[in-house]
């Protein structure tokens, strides 16, 4: 998927973790419908800045493709370790408020980076580097 379909992506209104978790949800036996559900609460770091969606969203893959169970949990934990590692190498966090640099759980921040237009720059690209990141691990 290129940044301009990610693109395409946010401005029907879907978030980071929608896009990346709808993208791989018919691989892994999701209907794409269930994936936008599932992930629409975990945008702008969970609407306060914590976990990137991008991050939660690739983890969310992880755990449909390896699930839960004894034998597979090893397998499980080592993807979700390397995903991460990638990610903070390739961008030196996993925070939605670290990456973007403005703390959206506070109003003002809020108000400042959509003036920005940090999300429409950065946050395609963060979408398109975790779907490459998890075609390498998966």
């Amino acid at each position: 998927m290129d940044e301009l379909q990610i693109r395409k992506e946010f401005d029907k209104g879907y978030n980071c973790a929608q896009v990346i978790l709808s993208y791989y949800a018919k691989a892994l036996g999701l209907d794409e419908k269930t994936a936008l559900k599932i992930a629409s609460g975990l945008g702008a770091g969970m609407f306060e800045g914590d976990s990137c969606g991008t991050v939660v969203g690739a983890i969310m893959v992880i755990g449909l493709k390896y699930g839960f169970s004894k034998e597979e949990k090893n397998i499980l934990v080592d993807k979700t370790i390397k995903f991460r590692k990638k990610f903070n190498e390739k961008f030196g966090s996993c925070m939605c408020k670290e990456l973007l640099g403005y703390d959206i759980s506070i109003p003002e921040e809020m108000d400042k980076l959509q003036k920005s237009n940090k999300i429409v720059d950065l946050c395609p690209s963060l979408v398109k580097e975790s779907i490459n990141i998890l075609k390498d691990i998966l």
